[in-house]
C-alpha cells in the first residue's frame, strides 16, 4: 500500500493541508484564509478558534480530493509560524485570548525597560535573540498579567501556553500532548540555547512560569498520535514539528553549514545554517536552533528577518487599491523600467533585523509629478530585495565569509522580477527549486524520518531538484548607487522614530 505524509503548515494569513507522497513529492494542497485582528494600531491578533477552523477546512477539503485514504497518512507533520503566543484551559481546551501574532508590537514598551535595565545582554547570551516584542515571552506574560481567565487559570494550576505547533498539537491529540519542538522553543526568549530547556533565569525575567510552558522535543520524532480529528483515524503518529523558517531550510536540503535559504512570505526571513556551532552575531542578526532530529545533536543557524515583504504586496491590494490580485504586482512594476526614484522603507510593524526598531513606521520617499502606479510597485519589489541585502551582508561579516549560492522559496519567489532583482543587488546568484512550498516539503521531511519512511537526510538531499537560477545582471557600480538611495530612505526611517519618542 502507497504511504503518504500529511503536513499542516499553519501560516500568518492562512493554513494549508498538503499530501505528500513517500517519493518526497507533493500531491496537492489547500489553503484557508482566516482573519486578522488589528485592535490597535501596531496590535496584531489571531482568532486561535479560526486558526483550527481553517485547519479543518483544509484537511476536509484535501480529503474530498481522494488521492488516498485516510488510513494511508502513516505520519502527521507541523510548520507553522512562530513566535505566535496563545493560552488555553487544560480543562476545557479553549483559548482564553486571542493569539497575539509575532507581528504585534504592544510589548515594545516592556522590552525597552528591560533593555534600559541592562537585561539585553543575559538574554541574548542564554537564548541567542534580542530584547524585542517579536518574541513569545513578552507576549505570554502581557497575556498573564490583561486576562482575568488566563490568572484563575494559572492559580487551578489549568493553564497552557504555546506557540501556534503547541496549540495544534494539542487539538490534534484530543488534549493528551503539550509539547514543542527545540526551533519553536527557539523563538521564545525561554529556552537556553545551550540545554535545550526553559531557562529559570529567564523565566523570572519575564515573569513566565515554565510550569504553563511545553515539554521541549526534538524536531523529529513522536510528539503524540491523532485523537478525534474529523476525517482521520485515531492513532496516527505526529512525528515532525518545525517552526516555519527552519522547517523551510530542512526542505530546502540546506544540511551543510554554511548553506542559506531565504522564504518570501507575509515577511522575509533568511537563515544560514552553523552546523553544532553556536555563532554569535555581532550585526545584529539572531542565533537560533535549527532542528534537532531524534537522538541525535541539535544543528544551529543564524537568523535575520523582515517582519514584511509579501505583507507589503498585501497593503498594496488592499490599503491602496493598485493592485486587484497580489500575482499584479509583477506586471505592474514591469510597466516601469526601474524605480524612478521612488523608495518604500515597509517598516509596517516595525523594522527587523539588522535594525530591530520596533516603533518604525513605512515611509515612502521620492515621489515626483512623473511617479505612477508602476514606480510604487517596482519601489515594494525593490524594497523586498533590498531589506534582504541588509541581513545577507550582515550575515556574511558575522561567518567572514562569502556565502554559497542563496536557495528562495515561499510564494513571492515564483515572481521574476523579484528574484533577479535580489540576485542583482545581492550580487549573488539564487537558485529556486522546483518545490517552493519547502516549509510543507520540510514538515514532511520531518516526519517522514520520525516514522522511518526515510532513513536519513541523505535520502531527502536527492529529492530536492532546482527549478531555475538567476544570475547577477547588473554591474558593482550600479549595485552600489541602487544601496545607497536606499539605505538614505532607511536612515530616514530610523531618524522619523527618534523624533517621534
Amino acid at each position: 500500500m502507497p504511504d503518504f505524509i500529511l503536513a499542516i503548515d499553519q501560516g500568518t494569513t492562512g493554513s494549508t493541508v498538503a499530501l505528500v507522497d513517500s517519493q518526497g513529492q507533493l500531491c496537492a494542497s489547500v489553503n484557508i484564509e482566516f482573519p486578522q485582528v488589528f485592535p490597535k494600531p501596531g496590535w496584531v491578533e489571531h482568532d486561535p478558534e479560526a486558526i483550527w477552523s481553517s485547519v479543518e477546512k483544509a484537511l476536509s477539503r484535501l480529503l474530498r480530493k481522494k488521492l488516498c485514504k485516510p488510513s494511508d497518512i502513516v505520519a502527521v507533520g507541523i510548520t507553522n509560524q512562530r513566535e505566535t503566543s496563545v493560552l488555553w484551559d487544560r480543562r476545557s481546551g479553549d483559548a482564553l485570548h486571542n493569539a497575539i501574532v509575532w507581528q504585534c508590537r504592544r510589548t515594545s514598551d516592556f522590552c525597552d525597560a528591560l533593555r534600559d535595565a541592562g537585561h539585553e545582554d543575559t538574554v541574548r547570551k542564554r537564548s541567542g535573540l534580542v530584547l524585542d516584542p517579536y518574541f513569545s515571552a513578552s507576549k505570554f506574560r502581557w497575556l498573564l498579567r490583561e486576562v482575568p481567565a488566563a490568572k484563575r487559570a494559572l492559580k487551578a494550576g489549568a493553564l497552557a501556553a504555546g506557540t501556534i505547533d503547541s496549540f495544534l498539537l494539542w487539538r490534534l491529540t484530543g488534549g493528551e500532548e503539550h509539547a514543542t519542538d527545540v526551533s519553536n522553543a527557539a523563538r521564545t526568549s525561554l529556552m537556553n540555547l545551550k540545554t535545550l530547556q526553559w531557562d529559570e533565569e529567564l523565566s523570572r525575567l519575564f515573569e513566565v512560569p515554565t510550569s504553563m510552558l511545553p515539554e521541549i522535543r526534538p524536531s523529529s520524532g513522536i510528539f503524540g498520535h491523532t485523537r478525534g480529528v474529523r476525517g482521520l483515524p485515531d492513532g496516527i503518529p505526529i512525528t515532525g514539528i518545525a517552526g516555519d523558517q527552519q522547517a523551510a531550510l530542512f526542505g530546502q536540503a540546506c544540511f551543510t553549514a554554511g548553506d542559506a535559504k531565504c522564504t518570501f512570505g507575509t515577511g522575509s526571513f533568511i537563515v544560514m545554517n552553523t552546523g553544532d556551532e553556536r555563532v554569535v552575531s555581532k550585526s545584529g542578526l539572531l542565533t537560533t536552533v535549527a532542528w534537532q532530529l531524534d537522538n541525535k545533536d541539535p544543528v544551529y543557524a543564524l537568523e535575520g528577518g523582515a517582519f514584511v515583504c509579501g505583507a507589503a504586496v498585501q497593503w498594496l491590494r488592499d490599503g491602496l487599491g493598485l493592485i486587484r490580485r497580489a500575482s499584479d504586482v509583477e506586471a505592474l512594476a514591469s510597466s516601469v523600467p526601474d524605480h524612478g526614484g521612488v523608495e518604500f522603507v515597509p517598516a509596517l510593524t516595525g523594522l527587523g533585523a539588522p535594525h530591530w526598531a520596533a516603533d518604525a513606521r513605512g515611509l515612502i520617499t521620492g515621489l515626483t509629478r512623473g511617479s505612477t502606479r508602476g514606480h510604487i510597485a517596482r519601489a515594494t519589489l525593490d524594497a523586498m530585495a533590498l531589506q534582504n541585502v541588509d541581513i545577507l551582508k550582515c550575515m556574511e561579516a558575522d561567518l567572514g565569509k562569502r556565502m554559497r549560492p542563496l536557495r528562495v522559496d515561499g510564494g513571492a519567489a515564483a515572481n521574476d522580477l523579484l528574484m533577479q532583482s535580489q540576485a542583482d543587488y545581492l550580487g549573488r546568484k539564487l537558485v529556486r527549486p522546483r518545490i517552493t512550498e519547502t516549509t510543507v516539503a520540510g514538515a514532511s521531511y520531518l516526519a517522514g524520518l520520525g516514522v522511518g519512511l526515510w532513513r536519513n537526510s541523505a535520502e531527502i538531499k536527492r529529492i530536492w531538484q532546482p527549478e531555475s537560477e538567476f544570475a547577477v545582471s547588473v554591474t558593482a557600480a550600479s549595485r552600489r548607487r541602487r544601496m545607497e538611495s536606499w539605505q538614505a530612505a532607511v536612515r530616514q526611517t530610523l531618524q522619523s522614530q527618534t523624533l517621534r519618542r
